[in-house]
């Protein structure tokens, strides 16, 4: 069950990774930090806390977080160089924001599939993946032939 999250541990995030989180996703995290994203009755993604060093059981249940999730990605042949993943659906995939080279973040989000290495835009923000999610897996499905 994820927790509230203090926005010190978003800033030293956006500090390590050299970015600034959109303002939609940063709220989201802040009610509940981490958490499952239903898309469909077939598919969800895990979302990657913050690092949340508050007390034992904060760390014990942030330590998959976004920044260490991203360095591992990057190692990863095809993840996009402007990319920061911000959850994973159990096989590989991620979803993923993205800059334009400065380092502030669009509130679109972005599924990577780790077998084609392709990206494809899957909502406008955190916030309207709930309105599109009938649709997403559908697109998902075919764009990827899942």
């Amino acid at each position: 069950m994820p927790f509230p999250l203090d926005k010190k541990y978003i800033e030293e995030t956006e500090s390590e990774l050299n970015v600034k989180f959109p303002s939609e996703f940063k709220s989201r995290m802040i009610k509940s930090n981490g958490g499952e994203l239903l898309i469909s009755d077939e598919f969800e993604f895990e979302l990657y806390p913050f690092f949340d060093k508050t007390d034992r059981k904060r760390i014990s249940r942030t330590c998959n977080h976004i920044g260490l999730e991203t360095k591992n990605a990057r190692k990863w042949n095809g993840f996009p160089e402007n990319g920061i993943a911000i959850g994973a659906d159990g096989f590989g995939n991620q979803l993923i924001l993205t800059h334009n080279g400065n380092g502030n973040l669009n509130e679109a989000l972005y599924f990577w599939n780790h077998e084609t290495r392709q990206v494809k835009k899957i909502a406008e923000s955190i916030n309207k993946l709930y309105v599109e999610k009938r649709s997403f897996w559908n697109k998902i499905k075919s764009k990827f032939n899942i």
